[in-house]
């Protein structure tokens, strides 16, 4: 019975020196975070402040709402069709207009694959179109390269794949992909670094 006792009491006395006695001292990590956090004030962070002089349109893209900026306005010789008011092949051959983009070299893909009109709707030039025909606007190209870059599309949509503009704080707002790859030669060349690396040089030397 004795030892029984003493039993309970170490107990009890170990309970004791485990409670919170002193400042900083807690049964376990919950006790303490709740403590610590009890006069915590969020911070509310914001890229409205970067983003509000921006023309941008609100998209849904795999359950993802966000933002991405507005294309048109960009295009200088946009709409398609105030040039673009005969067949192609009648625009060429006058000598009289300014052949504005007809120097564009397609490196996308070879052309049993792809040329203008993969794109380009002959119908209306101031849309783009899916390979089912169906009308894409300019400020939703990212739909059209999406049909064969499935990867990359859903790597954009979820953030990873892009850049970010004014900041990763809510509200997101991402590049396109024709705001880093030219829909004509999307491929980036290579390039020599910023600084060249003398060091390195010596050393193979």
């Amino acid at each position: 019975m004795k030892n029984e006792l003493n039993i309970v009491l170490i107990c009890l006395l170990i309970f004791m020196v485990s409670c919170k006695d002193k400042k900083n001292e807690y049964h376990n990590i919950i006790d303490k975070i709740e403590d610590l956090s009890k006069d915590y004030k969020p911070v509310s962070l914001s890229s409205e402040t970067y983003i509000e002089t921006l023309n941008k349109v609100e998209v849904i893209e795999n359950w993802q709402r966000f933002y991405i900026p507005e294309r048109k306005s960009q295009i200088k010789s946009f709409e398609c069709n105030e040039c673009h008011s005969k067949p192609l092949s009648e625009l060429q051959n006058e000598e009289s207009i300014k052949k504005s983009h007809w120097d564009i070299s397609l490196k996308h893909a070879n052309l049993e694959t792809m040329n203008c009109v993969t794109c380009h709707s002959e119908n209306n030039m101031d849309k783009l179109h899916s390979i089912t025909n169906k009308p894409i606007d300019f400020n939703l190209s990212h739909k059209l390269c999406s049909q064969c870059h499935q990867k990359q599309y859903k790597d954009w949509a979820g953030g990873a794949h892009s850049k970010q503009i004014g900041g990763w704080a809510p509200p997101r707002v991402s590049q396109t992909c024709v705001g880093c790859h030219d829909p004509h030669k999307p491929h980036f060349d290579k390039r020599w670094p910023a600084r060249y690396n003398t060091q390195m040089v010596d050393e193979r030397n």
